[in-house]
């Protein structure tokens, strides 16, 4: 099978088994959708994987050709096309092997649910949009894919689409997303102006030196780097789809889908887009220190802030959700500082304990009789446990602990930061460290509620008004005389799975990834300039020797102290937490209403554009089109026509004296001023 034909039955294979569940699956039958949609997944990961060996065995070429061609303007050639490389061949595994966990998954989470069919049909149709968008050699089919996994997820965080709340969820994400893809469209149309017309990134990259020194004037008389506004305008398409501060605020309200997509939009897909094409983009990025200080500011607010968040939820899934902002934040923050392997390093790590913590928080529903609120759980250690150990390796993961896939990836960002030279460096030092203690709390704090401590729904089912959503429309929660029960295997299976590279991942692909040739050629990082990542390679000593040396460090007895606060606040003296939120009431309230964002961004756009369109429509359209040219003129009409009217009297008379009248008027405007002298 020649290169070619095997790229195209990776990326068609889950379109395929898509098409099929989404057309025919009333025929079919559920049992036969998602078999046909997990064969095409499985088709399209065993492919992948083995694309991937090439890179990491055998040293295999780079592919870069077009597959089909779809427009030819002024001697420039836009087509479909593949660009095969280390950053895309790993991208490409990492998505279709979390997306199979999350299709066989689904069939235990989602098998009672009337709409079985169509939701294979759009997981299928998500991996193959986010495979169209990894594996694309230029930016039209970049943007398809961009967009087609923004359609997708509209359409499966709306999955229950008869809940207001999910409506409302999808709606906002569909325009959050808008926002952000004005500005990367914006960045497309200008390397179509400059660069030669053409939009193939071996093209477009090539150019870009000749360009660093470029000017263009936005506002005239003042001077921009064409360079810098270009990539700050593609970030920008980013800061969407990653959900970086303040376009973040979608994310969360993502969780009014099913706990499967949940899983996959948070962990493999649609959020990591935007760290790949920042990755991808590095020969521009590269020629920008002010677009490299914006991400990395923006990402640094984006892992502190959103971090804090955390701390206050108590939907299960929220607390997830928001560990995904923080560490997206971390990625960002990794990019800017040239760290480009790093970034990708923990995009791959993250996958799959994010998928892992997410797979697990929906065993937990599960076993809940789809009850979220943390505060109903307890103790469910016992009656799950397979789900609290795989849950215990996947916060062990997230928080860095050392020799797991976490650790390295996290420890790998916060020095690549502290060696930056940039001037936004020392904020994203201090964020990033910061937030190592904020994650250890947020996470212990969910698993200490869910798996430890007092059985909490024995006590008082109904204790405390549920935040959490429901999950269908059916009644939720355990009964007086119900146990929480370990989820069937279809559900347990992918968690162990995912479990396994969380924790071996990172030992095993730190070296290669981060500190070897993995991505030359791949990615562009200008050593002089940005040589944070070379002092790292310096110090690099192996896996282990990272491992213990991190003993000493800062980060690891911050996370120890944050699981230790976990412990104490939650496990030996529950009355704490209440007692320092009296305390720090307006800080707690400000929490809770997540810096009143949604209320600023309502207010504002939301507010301001129904009173911006009030105002067109009653003083533009009311007052001077209706009422000023329209009806006005013929307000006017008719008011002569009276006028009129009343000199048409009929009579001799009449228009006599008219006539006299005329000729006195005229003698006198002749003679007036003769008389006068």
């Amino acid at each position: 099978m020649d290169m070619k034909t095997l790229l195209l039955l990776i990326a068609l294979a889950p379109l395929a088994g898509s098409i099929v569940a989404g057309l025919f699956g009333w025929a079919i039958g559920r049992r036969a959708a998602h078999v046909v949609t997990i064969a095409g997944v499985a088709v399209s990961a065993i492919l992948s994987l083995k694309v991937l060996s090439g890179f990491v065995f055998g040293h295999a070429p780079v592919f870069n050709e077009p597959v089909y061609t779809w427009l030819t303007v002024n001697g420039n050639t836009y087509s479909v096309g593949f660009q095969i490389d280390a950053l895309s061949a790993l991208m490409m595994a990492v998505v279709t092997s979390v997306s199979l966990m999350v299709h066989i998954y689904t069939i235990g989470y989602m098998q009672e649910d009337p709409g079985y069919q169509r939701f294979f049909s759009y997981i299928s149709l998500f991996t193959f949009s986010m495979l169209m968008l990894v594996m694309s050699n230029n930016f039209i089919q970049l943007f398809f894919g961009w967009e087609a996994v923004g359609l997708v997820s509209y359409l499966l965080i709306g999955f229950w689409f008869k809940r207001p709340t999910a409506i409302f969820a999808n709606l906002k994400a569909f325009l959050v997303n808008r926002v952000g893809d004005f500005g990367f469209l914006l960045g497309i149309g200008l390397i179509l102006a400059y660069f030669g017309g053409s939009l193939e990134y071996r093209d477009v990259f090539a150019m870009a030196p000749q360009l660093a020194a470029k000017t263009i004037e936005l506002i005239p008389g003042h001077a921009w780097s064409l360079m810098s506004v270009t990539c700050v305008l593609l970030f920008v398409g980013a800061m969407g789809k990653s959900a970086q501060f303040p376009l973040h605020v979608w994310l969360p309200d993502s969780m009014e889908g099913p706990t499967p997509i949940s899983a996959l939009i948070h962990a493999a897909t649609m959020v990591t887009a935007g760290i790949f094409m920042v990755a991808r983009m590095s020969p521009l990025f590269e020629l920008s220190d002010t677009a490299l200080n914006f991400i990395m500011i923006i990402g640094s607010i984006t892992a502190l802030f959103m971090g804090f968040l955390g701390v206050v939820q108590n939907d299960i899934k929220r607390v997830v959700a928001y560990s995904t902002l923080s560490q997206l934040g971390y990625m960002t923050v990794a990019l800017g500082a040239s760290a480009y392997s790093v970034a990708v390093f923990h995009v791959m790590t993250h996958a799959f304990f994010k998928a892992l913590l997410f797979l697990a928080a929906g065993s937990v529903i599960m076993g809940m009789h789809h009850d979220q609120d943390m505060r109903n759980m307890g103790g469910l250690r016992k009656y799950m446990p397979i789900t609290w150990l795989t849950s215990l390796v996947g916060s062990l993961a997230l928080i860095g602990t050392p020799f797991f896939a976490g650790f390295y990836s996290k420890d790998s960002i916060i020095e690549a930061v502290n060696q930056s030279q940039l001037p936004a460096a020392g904020f994203a030092s201090f964020a990033l460290t910061a937030s190592v203690f904020v994650t250890a709390l947020y996470s212990f704090r969910m698993y200490f509620m869910v798996f430890h401590g007092k059985e909490r729904w024995k006590l008082n089912v109904h204790e405390h008004e549920a935040d959490a959503h429901d999950e269908d429309e059916h009644h939720h929660g355990l009964g007086p005389n119900d146990n929480p029960h370990e989820s069937p295997w279809v559900v347990t299976l992918p968690l162990v799975l995912l479990a396994i590279p969380s924790v071996v991942i990172g030992y095993l692909a730190v070296g290669p990834l981060v500190y070897g040739d993995f991505f030359n050629g791949a990615v562009v990082i200008d050593a002089i300039k940005h040589p944070a990542l070379l002092h790292l390679g310096e110090e690099f000593h192996g896996a282990t020797a990272m491992a213990l040396e991190s003993l000493r460090s800062l980060p690891l007895w911050l996370a120890a102290a944050g699981v230790l606060a976990a412990w104490i606040g939650y496990m030996k003296a529950p009355q704490l937490p209440d007692a320092i939120r009296r305390r720090i009431n307006g800080v707690y309230v400000l929490l809770v209403n997540k810096y009143y964002l949604d209320e600023l961004y309502f207010a504002v756009f939301a507010k301001g554009s129904r009173w911006l369109g009030n105002a067109f429509w009653k003083i533009g359209d009311m007052l001077l089109i209706d009422g000023l040219l329209v009806n006005g003129s013929a307000a006017m009409v008719a008011s002569i026509s009276r006028l009129t009217r009343r000199l048409q009297t009929g009579f001799i008379y009449s228009y006599a004296a008219t006539m006299i009248l005329g000729v006195l008027a005229l003698m006198t405007y002749w003679f007036a001023p003769l008389i006068l002298r």
